[in-house]
């Protein structure tokens, strides 16, 4: 028998080749999407491979991914896939953490690999009360992070926080320049202070104890890149120049700023008595659509709302006399939303509003009107998440949909239909423990 059947034991031997190496091969990029999770439990990185066809995730790490120098929260892809941007802040659980962004460079096996160290978030400098001649560097808080479509700057939103004697500080952009290699570079005069009490100040210092500061909560920028395909602005010519809109959490406004080529940000205020245009309360979100017509914003307690802009540009709005990107409210703006709504994303063919809302464990769903911006709901208004979402993604083909949930451990999984902007819920999937930012590509 030993002689006989020597050829057995090769094909055993070849199955079980291919079937540790089928067991090895969790994801290609030319075959799979890849949802990237940041985790604060353990603050670590997952990654997950997103078979295309049916939706099934499959852990790329068998243990825990790469660690993060702190807290992790937001998580952005650049375009074209190859790096990864994670927001962290300082925790007293992590020995020698810093508040910054750290960058992953992303393996063809769908692994994150840091890319030097964790770059820190430049100080806000103030002028200290009552000496004009002192000033005090004051460490950024940033609250939210988001990256422009070129993948050539990298914005964070600071909250607003308070100098070492208890005075206001108010809130500001921190901007960095995205180098080839995937490196950040924070550019001249970052991070930029937003105007206090609706005007721009002279120059930067601390609120008044008894006045309200400013505290930037969230920021999206025009695209200069539009769809390839299939979206109303597909076969148009973008912009060459960006704008970015931030939200005020404190004033209740949403601020435009222009982009310069340097990264620099230069407001472009609506009057010279008002720095920003009026949102309901508390904004805690904005989305510019992918074809730079319209801008949403989210208010959250007591007005559940969702306000809606018509962008001022050429392209679209070709009646505009002053095409300078700023706001004009849509009629019948704020539309009804979920209680708490927080981030909010345009689908990336530019017909419908997804809106998370965070009080309420669920999605509002919302049809866009191509003509004022308007927003419908959609015939099945609401989707379920589970408790206390904090951050949603959709992937850049308009197929899938994820929400981060923060106390259950779990990421919540939706198939869009692109035709009627229908959200189907897929089973949830876990990662460790407390996932808080979401990407995919």
């Amino acid at each position: 028998m030993r002689t006989r059947f020597p050829w057995i034991f090769g094909v055993a031997a070849l199955i079980s080749i291919g079937l540790l190496a089928a067991c090895s091969t969790k994801y290609s990029s030319s075959d799979n999407g890849l949802v990237v999770v940041s985790t604060q439990g353990d603050q670590v990185m997952d990654t997950f491979s997103l078979n295309l066809g049916n939706g099934h995730i499959t852990q790329i790490y068998d243990t825990n991914g790469p660690p993060t120098n702190g807290l992790p929260t937001s998580v952005v892809i650049a375009p074209g896939g190859a790096y990864a941007y994670v927001l962290i802040t300082e925790s007293a659980d992590v020995n020698g953490s810093i508040t910054g962004v750290a960058t992953y460079q992303i393996a063809s096996d769908g692994k994150l690999a840091q890319v030097g160290t964790t770059t820190p978030l430049a100080p806000e400098v103030i002028t200290l009360p009552g000496n004009p001649s002192t000033t005090e560097n004051v460490p950024a808080v940033p609250s939210f992070m988001a990256i422009d479509s070129a993948g050539q700057f990298l914005f964070v939103a600071d909250s607003s926080t308070a100098d070492s004697s208890q005075n206001k500080v108010p809130g500001a952009v921190s901007v960095f320049s995205i180098g080839s290699s995937g490196s950040l570079t924070e550019v001249a005069n970052s991070p930029f202070v937003l105007p206090v009490g609706g005007v721009n100040p002279v120059s930067p210092g601390p609120c008044s104890p008894l006045e309200p500061c400013s505290s930037a909560s969230a920021l999206a920028a025009t695209p200069t890149v539009y769809p390839p395909a299939y979206a109303a602005c597909s076969e148009s010519i973008p912009p060459t120049t960006e704008n970015l809109y931030v939200t005020d959490s404190i004033s209740y406004v949403v601020l435009n700023y222009s982009v310069a080529s340097s990264g620099a940000l230069n407001l472009v205020a609506p009057s010279p008595s008002a720095a920003g245009i009026a949102t309901e309360t508390t904004p805690s979100g904005v989305a510019v659509d992918p074809c730079n017509r319209f801008v949403y914003v989210s208010n959250g307690q007591p007005s559940n709302s969702v306000s809606a802009y018509t962008v001022c540009s050429v392209v679209s709005l070709p009646t505009c006399t002053q095409p300078d990107f700023h706001l004009i409210p849509v009629t019948g703006s704020p539309f009804l939303a979920g209680l708490g709504p927080g981030p909010l994303l345009v689908d990336p063919l530019a017909n419908f509003l997804y809106v998370l809302d965070q009080q309420s464990n669920a999605i509002s769903a919302y049809k866009i009107s191509t003509t004022t911006g308007g927003l419908s709901p959609l015939s099945t208004p609401t989707v379920a998440t589970n408790s206390f979402p904090t951050s949603m993604a959709i992937r850049s083909d308009d197929s899938w949909m994820f929400v981060a949930n923060l106390s259950q451990g779990t990421v919540s999984q939706y198939a869009i239909t692109p035709a009627t902007g229908t959200l189907t819920p897929q089973p949830a999937f876990q990662t460790d423990n407390y996932p808080w930012g979401v990407a995919v590509k």
